[in-house]
């Protein structure tokens, strides 16, 4: 017969072996393949006025309309962010300014923003027009995406297309909201 201390090293041992390897499971679900981005960006093409055509849920825009993100390259090369939207709720336009950069010139779609410091997230563009008309941009938790673009409207091909590559990267795009512009 064993003793009790042995008996009690051995069930512990046990157990977690099996959160380990539970835990292993659960993170392996979750979508870890890597999102890809655009090889290139050109700050100078991307700066601008853009209209936010569709995104997932996130509670900075909840009942937002007329969502515009207006990018200006500062001196020091980072990129001023000013977005805009209209509250219908309150009846009034609410704004949030902020910055990017470039953390690694290697990967030139894979930004970062910072709206309040010390925090920032990532600014993945997936996908851009050659002519820098339209943008799907995105995190690598899945959790964030926009579809913007320099008019108000968008092809619904274009946009087709772009949800297309949204949900080949893992994007949950049955939960889209369509943003107004009135």
């Amino acid at each position: 017969m064993q003793p009790l201390n042995s008996i009690v090293s051995q069930r512990t041992l046990n157990r977690f072996a099996i959160i380990i390897l539970t835990m292993s499971g659960l993170m392996s679900c979750k979508s870890t393949r890597e999102l890809p981005t655009v090889q290139s960006l050109d700050f100078e093409k991307y700066a601008g006025h853009w209209y936010e055509i569709a995104r997932l849920p996130n509670s900075f825009e909840a009942g937002l309309e007329r969502v515009t993100a207006n990018y200006t390259i500062k001196k020091n090369g980072r990129i001023a962010i000013l977005n805009k939207g209209f509250s219908v709720n309150k009846d009034e336009y609410k704004s949030a300014k902020g910055t990017a950069w470039l953390p690694n010139v290697n990967h030139q779609g894979r930004l970062k923003v910072r709206f309040f410091w010390p925090f920032s997230s990532d600014y993945y563009v997936i996908a851009l027009d050659k002519d820098y008309h339209y943008v799907l941009v995105g995190t690598p938790s899945r959790k964030y995406l926009w579809i913007l673009s320099r008019s108000k409207e968008l092809d619904s091909a274009i946009y087709l297309k772009l949800l297309s590559t949204a949900k080949r990267n893992g994007f949950a795009v049955e939960n889209l909201i369509e943003v107004k512009h009135e």
